[in-house]
């Protein structure tokens, strides 16, 4: 309106110093005001993106997580086992010296049956939900800031997530593919028809894993840098409870096709990942160790991911719905690999191959 002043004004060979010192005054205060309109904005979101999703009601309260069952696939009760970072037959094909060498970064070479066992494995998973179903896609390693608050691995995780700056904005290595896949589907609405969203994907990982697992901190259960099958479900907003009951039956399956030792837990509210509802965590026994190792988290984030990216589809009465995403790894590579190479152990140290993957592994039966 003071513009349209002014220009009347101006037309009219009238003096405008007033009206414009008004325009300018004005200009002032609305330029302070979105300087505290975004200030206001940035802190309530800084509150948002340190809220945990809220539990389901089946989660155990506390650090206690609530064994489900065990199978004892394939486990030899007499059997003298033996690290699996201490089989001569094998020793030379894991190195991890070699790795050194050429990154700073906990990583490591394979060479020959266990560089074809890794690749084996990767095909035999993907080739196993392809079967259940699912969609393959093949994501973006390299993700913007925006993309991890997304998912909730910002604010909490940034000490464990690899950035660097390009054009003076980080960017980020996936922790998971989870990022990459569930991203793809910001801002979006899709028919209701389509879902269930079933998808794949196998990628490197990232993550720096500072401190924790003891004994296990030399192998391969913590590398910053490690291979692993990521399964996503966008679901009904009503159907998320049964499809995270299918989301782990399929990572159990691959357990039990490859006949490996392993137990089901639920896992208790401050063991809860940020972003689930509710997860499942599916754990592969180590018998040199005596001890049970995570290969696989099955999460039900309900719509807390949904609403952050804002997905949504249309219900029959044409209501806007956030649909539910679950997630999976299906499995993290590098753990079954050392499960496989410590329960498939025989009396001279070779390691005889799982029946399901000798065909990805050129008919190769004993390494």
């Amino acid at each position: 309106m003071i513009n349209n002043i002014i220009k009347n004004k101006k037309n009219k060979n009238l003096n405008i110093n007033k009206f414009i010192n008004i325009s300018n005054l004005l200009n002032n205060k609305i330029k302070k005001i979105k300087i505290l309109f975004n200030n206001i904005n940035n802190y309530i979101n800084k509150i948002k993106y340190e809220i945990p999703n809220i539990l389901n009601d089946e989660v155990p309260i506390g650090n206690k997580d609530k064994e489900i069952y065990k199978i004892k696939n394939n486990y030899k009760e007499n059997f003298n086992y033996k690290s699996y970072l201490k089989l001569k037959n094998i020793n030379n094909k894991i190195n991890f010296n070699l790795s050194n060498k050429i990154s700073n970064l906990k990583s490591v070479v394979f060479k020959n049956e266990i560089a074809l066992m890794n690749r084996a494995l990767i095909n035999f998973m993907i080739d196993y939900h392809l079967n259940n179903k699912y969609e393959e896609i093949y994501v973006p390693l390299i993700v913007n800031e925006k993309c991890l608050y997304n998912t909730g691995q910002l604010p909490k995780f940034l000490n464990n997530l690899f950035f660097f700056n390009y054009k003076n904005k980080k960017n980020f290595l996936i922790p998971t593919s989870e990022v990459s896949i569930v991203n793809l589907f910001i801002n979006t609405i899709i028919e209701k028809n389509t879902l269930p969203i079933k998808l794949v994907s196998y990628t490197p990982c990232f993550r720096l894993e500072n401190g924790f697992y003891g004994k296990f901190k030399k192998g391969l259960i913590k590398l910053n840098h490690f291979d692993k099958v990521e399964v996503i479900n966008i679901v009904d907003n009503n159907e998320s409870d049964i499809y995270l009951e299918n989301i782990t039956n399929h990572v159990e399956g691959i357990i039990n096709l490859l006949k490996l030792p392993y137990r089901k837990i639920l896992l208790s509210s401050e063991n809860t990942p940020f972003s689930s509802s509710k997860t499942y965590d599916i754990e592969i026994f180590f018998p040199y160790y005596k001890k049970y190792i995570e290969v696989s988290s099955c999460s039900n984030t309900k719509d807390f991911q949904s609403k952050r990216i804002l997905l949504r589809y249309k219900d029959k009465f044409n209501n806007i719905i956030y649909p539910h995403i679950l997630n999976a790894s299906g499995l993290a590579i590098g753990r079954v690999l050392a499960a496989i190479l410590e329960n498939y152990q025989l009396q001279n140290g070779n390691i005889e191959v799982p029946k399901v993957l000798i065909p990805y592994m050129r008919n190769i039966k004993i390494i």
